[in-house]
Parts: C-alpha cells; sequence; structure tokens
C-alpha cells in the first residue's frame, strides 16, 4: 500500500516548513520502520500541493506530538492488519465470508478500534496511498467543481467515515450545507471533531443512521464513498440511493477493488462490475476515474484499486 516510486535515503525530501509532516516521516522512520520512505514518496510524487494540504491537515486533527504519535500508530496497525489480508487474498482470490451484522459489531460499533486504528488509519491513507489522493483530486475536479456552479448546494453523505469528503465540499463551497449519515458512533464523533477542526461544523449535521434500514431524503447532490463493498447486497443499496437522488441530481459514488479489508463483503474485482450495477440501479454514467497504488508482482496477481463514478 505505499506505492512504488522509489526515494534516495539521508534526509529526503525538503519538507520546507511543513513541521508537522516532517514529524510524522520521523515517526515513521523511527518507529514503524517498514514506513521509513513513504512521506518521501508522496512527496516526490505530488509535489508542493500534496505537502500543503498534508501539513495543513495535520495541523488541525493532530495539533500535539501526542496526537500525531497516535494516528502513526493507528496507520501501522491498519496497514500491517489488512496486508496481512491481502496475501491472503491473493492467494485465495476471496474475501473471507462475514455478515454485514458481524462487520458492524466488530468494526463500526467497536469506539475503540474505530477511534484509534480504523479512522486514524483511513486518513492518513488519503495522502499516504497514491490511488486514493488521486481519488481525492477526481472528486474536486469531477463533482465539486459541478456544485461551485449552483447558488447554496445542499448535499448528503452517505458514510461519513473520516468526514473527510464532507470538509473538501464544505471547505471549497463556502455557501454549501450537508448532512452526513453513519451507522458507527465512532465514525460520527470522528467527522464532527473533524469538521470543527476546519471550522466549518455550522453548515453541517452529522446523523447517527443506518441507512439500510431507515432510507434517507431525496436530494440533489449525493456522496457514497467506498461502502458498497461493506454490504452484502449493493445493488439493493443502490437502488435505494438512486430513489434518494432528484431529477437532475448527481451523485459520486465509489467502490474499492480487490482489496481485503477485515470488513470488506462483497468483492468487486473489475470497475466493469460497479458500473454494471450502478447502471442496473438506474444510474447514468457522467465520468470515471480508477487508480490502484502499485503495480501487480506478477500479470495475474489482484491489485486493491478504487473505482469512482460520477453519476445522474
Amino acid at each position: 500500500m505505499e506505492g512504488s516510486l522509489a526515494t534516495s535515503g539521508g534526509e529526503g525530501i525538503d519538507l520546507g516548513d511543513a513541521a508537522r509532516l516532517a514529524e510524522l516521516r520521523e515517526l515513521f522512520r523511527h518507529e514503524y520502520g517498514f514506513f521509513k520512505d513513504i512521506v518521501d514518496r508522496g512527496a516526490a510524487t505530488f509535489g508542493q500541493a500534496w505537502i500543503d494540504e498534508f501539513e495543513h491537515t495535520l495541523q488541525r486533527l493532530f495539533p500535539s506530538k501526542a496526537a500525531l504519535s497516535r494516528a502513526a500508530k493507528g496507520y501501522a496497525h491498519f496497514v500491517m492488519a489488512l496486508m496481512r489480508l491481502q496475501k491472503r487474498f491473493e492467494r485465495d482470490r476471496h474475501y473471507l465470508p462475514k455478515a454485514y451484522a458481524d462487520a458492524a459489531r466488530e468494526v463500526y460499533l467497536d469506539d475503540d478500534y474505530m477511534l484509534s486504528e480504523y479512522l486514524p488509519g483511513l486518513l492518513l491513507s488519503h495522502f499516504l496511498w497514491p490511488h486514493h489522493w488521486r481519488h481525492a483530486r477526481f472528486f474536486d475536479v469531477a463533482f465539486v467543481a459541478q456544485m461551485q456552479m449552483h447558488p447554496k448546494p445542499s448535499f448528503v453523505e452517505v458514510g461519513i467515515g473520516t468526514g473527510l469528503y464532507s470538509r473538501r465540499l464544505l471547505q471549497q463551497l463556502p455557501s454549501a450545507s450537508g448532512r452526513g449519515f453513519d451507522l458507527s458512533p465512532g465514525s460520527k464523533s470522528f467527522a464532527e471533531a473533524h469538521l470543527r477542526a476546519f471550522g466549518v461544523e455550522d453548515r453541517y449535521e452529522a446523523v447517527l443512521q443506518d441507512v439500510l434500514a431507515n432510507p434517507i431524503s431525496p436530494c440533489e447532490w449525493l456522496v457514497c464513498i467506498e461502502v458498497l463493498e461493506h454490504l452484502e447486497d449493493p445493488p439493493s443499496f443502490l437502488r435505494m440511493l438512486r430513489e434518494s437522488l432528484v431529477p437532475g441530481g448527481r451523485a459520486f459514488i465509489t467502490a474499492a477493488l480487490n482489496s481485503a479489508h477485515v470488513d470488506h463483503i462483497y468483492l468487486y474485482e473489475r470497475p466493469e462490475d460497479v458500473h454494471e450495477h450502478l447502471r442496473s440501479a438506474g444510474f447514468a454514467l457522467e465520468q470515471a476515474f480508477v487508480g490502484v497504488p502499485y503495480p501487480p508482482a506478477t500479470p495475474d496477481t489482484p491489485v486493491p484499486g478504487v473505482a469512482a463514478f460520477v453519476v445522474t
């Protein structure tokens, strides 16, 4: 999951005034050696815009050395557990059998795990995994830019996770407001703290609600980031989302591919499989993005990735 770009040793990339990012690099180098070059690779690959945004995020969300150390530890544990599952998946070519209720109990409703490992790991992955960073850039260009053309847009995010994508919308659209739905109390509290740290919480409401049991009200702009693979029946969920989108509305919907997380249930092997589910649910495709973090070890080795779609 670290990416494939090699960097030189020594002191690494000059991060300029990015003191928090430099501190994160040192934490990885001295405490989690497997990730010792990951910050340098990100900086070398994506440049100053990556450095600036990552530094700003670290300053706001992990302002103390202790908070940053906890986040680094959470990320390291998150990724190492994922890599063990991924190796098994590469061998067996299927996810470990798990019901949605089991995933909810073991992951989403376990506040300690969510707040100490899952959510910090997921947040940092959006900067440290190349395909997650590119995915966020696609979101800005393909979806947020369309919303900028509308006065006072209102959006809904289903499965708010860390709150990153809702925050990006509220940051870039000062007139926008939104609501986010999640069944995890840990996710709700993490996302609320995230939005408060960036001063956009007054335009947002986080709602603790299982949308599978209680569908959302109709909306014009809909965001759903990597939820489908967590479900037993993604097509039924997508039909519910389509019914929740008003005529002329747009949605940004993504799914993880070949990625054996502890809570991943439905295996999407190809982006075409996700697109077919979207089409069958009644969505029409506008734009799409597919990203992977590294090349396969062999031509037939499955590589984790993400497929993102702007649909109407």
